[in-house]
């Protein structure tokens, strides 16, 4: 359906006819795009993708680095009258200066005698506030734009970050209290961004852009993997807040000078490039609207279809990100420094393959080698299919160092597919209404992130406490040592937590992969522009 007032206001040339769904069937608005893409990722939107992923990677940074701090904020070893024995051991050989002012760095971060339910409280209170905030914060990012709710959410959370050490001396309670606000905080990041979009992401480049973007969080969590455990050795657990929480801080003074809700607005945006976006989505409805047709999205299967994909991939996610660490450590026997870099190697992968995945997405839209719905079923499909298969073979290669990380790198590299399916089809559904489907669809991934470790620790002990009964018998002892124990008859009991472990994995996991590909299968195309 076309729009004369628009078309004739925006449009100096022949018509643009295209509409959401079919917009690669203009040929003027094709020259277009192929005229404005020789610029590349030079362009200003892909400039906004950039610092979209530099935010994202920050905030993620600050979401797992207290997961990796804790291990040394703990005094877990050392006796009750030595408050942190790792600093307090005499040297045994002649220490240079370097070491010496390590020493003097790692004896100023202190330890505490938090008990493990304390623990848990402090780790699981970034998602108190996480239920409440997601959906108006995407419903405010979408009627007043994104510029401010994300920006003042990225500056609460990275400023917070810095005072995580002073709260940690000051008390448990004020510790939780930073930490729920904090969680809103970064809540107000990861939703209302997605406004941006609406107005900046031309239909045959909303995959790239939406992933060039997303593919920050990947890259936050290989990056405080791989190196908060070492900062945590080398100059003590405070200095993993100050980085991080200093990063986060200085891409804040990226993000409010060069960032704008309109491409019209902006100040060093080119006049054809800016065409280009306002033409491209000429035809779609941007303009933002304080009422919600809350009738029609309950009565959209494709919507209950990306929500169900949403808490689905979530789940495993999550369950990837907590339990990763202690699968490599105790199935594989990776020491403390090794299991952190080998932890890290899924989630540098997918930060790769997920901007690969969007590129490949709009590539054969803008080619016309399949259409849209195709692209999202299809990449959906193959994100969630592959990894499933992978997931169920691991107990059977898990003697097999390199084969059980290869196995672990191929499923995080396949299921960020994911990304340039049914994870950004709400885009494609109903974009007036991508604020308040975001935090709709976070809501549903926040409820995933809270139960999953939960019941992955539940599966993990009882497999334990099956396990330790069948081999109380000789008889079956004899049938399960085909799962890969060496003792044949008195396995001991780090080998039954690694054999538990292992099968719990594929147990938790499989049915997260295989509910979203039946979700997709629904009578009515997942991008169906539908409300």
């Amino acid at each position: 359906m076309s729009v004369p007032g628009k078309r004739t206001k925006m449009s100096t040339g022949p018509d643009v006819k295209a509409t959401v769904g079919d917009i690669s069937n203009d040929g003027n608005l094709n020259m277009a795009q192929e005229e404005c893409s020789r610029k590349g990722f030079c362009s200003v939107r892909h400039g906004l993708a950039l610092i979209l992923q530099l935010c994202n990677f920050s905030i993620y940074t600050q979401q797992m680095n207290f997961s990796i701090a804790i291990t040394a904020m703990v005094n877990n070893t050392a006796p009750p009258s030595q408050p942190n024995a790792s600093t307090e051991r005499p040297s045994t050989d002649s220490q240079d200066y370097w070491n010496e002012t390590l020493k003097e760095f790692k004896a100023m971060a202190p330890a505490y005698d938090w008990s493990p339910e304390i623990q848990g409280i402090i780790l699981s209170s970034l998602n108190y506030g996480s239920f409440l905030a997601p959906i108006p914060s995407g419903y405010v990012a979408g009627i007043f734009g994104a510029k401010y709710v994300v920006g003042a959410g990225l500056f609460i959370s990275s400023f917070l970050t810095l005072f995580i050490p002073l709260a940690a001396n000051a008390g448990v309670a004020l510790l939780i209290v930073l930490r729920i606000v904090q969680g809103i905080a970064q809540v107000m990041v990861l939703t209302g961004q997605y406004s941006i979009w609406v107005k900046w992401a031309p239909p045959l480049e909303r995959s790239q852009l939406t992933t060039i973007a997303g593919s920050g969080s990947m890259l936050g969590s290989f990056i405080v993997l791989l190196v908060g455990g070492l900062l945590c050795q080398t100059i003590g657990w405070p200095y993993v807040f100050y980085i991080f929480g200093g990063i986060g801080c200085a891409c804040c003074l990226l993000w409010f000078p060069l960032i704008c809700d309109d491409p019209v607005n902006h100040p060093f945006i080119s006049a054809g490039e800016k065409r280009y976006i306002v033409c491209s989505l000429a035809q779609q409805d941007c303009s933002p609207s304080w009422s919600l047709p809350i009738r029609a999205m309950i009565k959209s299967l494709p919507l209950w279809a990306i929500l169900v994909s949403y808490f689905c991939e979530y789940w495993l996610f999550y369950t990837i990100m907590a339990y990763t660490p202690t699968y490599i450590s105790s199935v594989l026997q990776a020491n403390l420094r090794d299991s952190g870099i080998l932890s890290a190697l899924p989630f540098v992968v997918g930060c790769i393959c997920i901007i690969l995945g969007g590129l490949l997405a709009d590539f054969l839209l803008s080619r016309k080698i399949l259409r849209l719905i195709t692209i999202r079923k299809l990449f959906t499909a193959i994100g969630v299919l592959l990894p499933s298969v992978i997931l169920v073979s691991l107990p059977w290669v898990r003697s097999s160092h390199s084969m059980t990380m290869t196995f672990l790198v191929l499923s995080s590299a396949i299921s960020s597919f994911c990304e340039s399916g049914a994870l950004v089809n709400f885009l494609d559904i109903a974009p007036r209404y991508t604020g308040f489907l975001k935090g709709l669809l976070q809501v549903f991934a926040h409820i995933a992130g809270a139960i999953s470790p939960t019941a992955a620790g539940f599966f993990i002990s009882q497999l334990l406490l099956t396990y330790q009964a069948w081999f109380s018998t000789s008889s079956l002892a004899e049938q399960m040592c085909r799962t890969g124990l060496k003792n044949r008859y008195s396995p001991t009991s780090e080998q039954t937590k690694r054999c538990a472990r292992s099968w719990c994995l594929v147990v938790h996991c499989f049915p997260s992969e295989t509910f979203p590909f039946h979700a997709c299968l629904t009578g009515k195309p997942l991008a169906r522009p539908c409300i």
